[in-house]
C-alpha cells in the first residue's frame, strides 16, 4: 500500500472498518504521520458524538436478527500476502474464474460460457459497489471532520433517527441515520433538499438498511434542508407523500 493510499484510510481506521493487516500496517503509518494521527483522533470524537445523538436502547429482538444475518453474510476471503487491497481483489477474481469455468465444464460443457460470463459480472458488480463505499466513507469522514460541519438530530415519523451532517465550505451533506422501519420492497427511502419548500431529489438509500450513512447527491448551497420519504421503488423527481423528516443544514 503507497503512502497516498494510507492517507485515504483515517476514516476507516477510526471506526475499525480495516483488516488486521492493514491497520497494523496503517498503525505504522500513523506513528510517523502526524496529521493523520490527530485526523484518527478528531475522527473518534466525531463518532463518539454522532453514537451519543441517536443513541436508543436497542430492541429485544436486535441480537437474534444480527445473528440470523450472520450466515448470509459474505466474508472477506483469507489474506495470502500483502498485494495492494484493490489489486488483490481483482487477483481473487482472476484466480477463481478459470477454476469455476472448469468446473462448468466438467459438469455441463455447454453453459460454461454462460457461467464464466454471470461470475465476471458479479465480480464487476462486487468491485463497484466496493469503489462506491470506500467513496462514501472518505467523503463521510472529510465531511464530518470540516471546521464548519455542523449537526442537526431528528426523530422520524413512523420509527427512527436521522442526522444531518453537512459543511457550507464543502458545499457536501451527508445523512447518519438509524432504526428506520422496514419497507414493502416496492418502496425506498429517498433523500430531499429542500429550496425554501421545492423538494430536489438527493439520493436514495439502500434497500433493506435500516442503520447507516448516506452522502447526498447534489449541492447544498442553497438548500435550507434536508428531507425524507417513503417513494415506489427507483425513487421519484417528485415526493409523493409529506416527508418522514425535514431537518435544517
Amino acid at each position: 500500500m503507497t503512502g497516498t493510499d494510507l492517507h485515504t484510510l483515517t476514516g476507516a481506521y477510526a471506526v475499525g472498518a480495516l483488516t488486521r493487516s492493514e491497520a497494523e500496517e496503517f498503525r505504522r503509518h500513523m506513528g510517523r504521520c502526524e496529521a493523520c494521527a490527530r485526523e484518527v483522533r478528531e475522527l473518534r470524537e466525531t463518532a463518539a458524538r454522532l453514537a451519543l445523538a441517536v443513541a436508543e436502547v436497542p430492541p429485544a429482538g436486535l441480537r437474534h436478527q444480527v445473528m440470523s444475518a450472520v450466515g448470509g453474510t459474505r466474508q472477506l476471503p483469507p489474506e495470502v500476502n500483502v498485494t495492494p487491497l484493490r489489486s488483490a481483489r481483482r487477483l481473487r477474481w482472476r484466480r477463481r474464474l478459470p477454476y469455476a469455468a472448469a468446473a462448468a465444464c466438467l459438469a455441463v460443457a455447454g453453459v460454461a460460457g454462460g457461467v464464466a460470463v454471470d461470475a465476471q459480472n458479479q465480480a464487476d458488480s462486487q468491485h463497484r459497489q466496493a469503489v462506491r463505499a470506500e467513496q462514501q466513507a472518505t467523503e463521510l469522514s472529510a465531511l464530518t471532520a470540516a471546521p464548519d460541519a455542523t449537526f442537526h438530530t431528528g426523530a422520524l415519523k413512523g420509527g427512527g433517527t436521522a442526522t444531518v451532517v453537512s459543511s457550507r465550505a464543502l458545499d457536501r451533506a451527508a445523512v447518519l441515520f438509524h432504526g428506520l422501519p422496514a419497507l414493502p420492497r416496492s418502496q425506498v427511502y429517498e433523500l430531499w433538499y429542500s429550496h425554501h419548500g421545492t423538494m430536489v431529489p438527493a439520493g436514495l438509500v439502500a434497500q433493506g438498511r435500516s442503520a447507516g450513512a448516506t452522502v447526498l447527491t447534489g449541492s447544498q448551497a442553497a438548500a435550507d434542508g434536508v428531507g425524507i420519504t417513503a417513494e415506489p421503488h427507483g425513487g421519484s423527481t417528485s415526493p409523493t407523500s409529506p416527508p418522514l423528516a425535514l431537518l435544517p443544514v
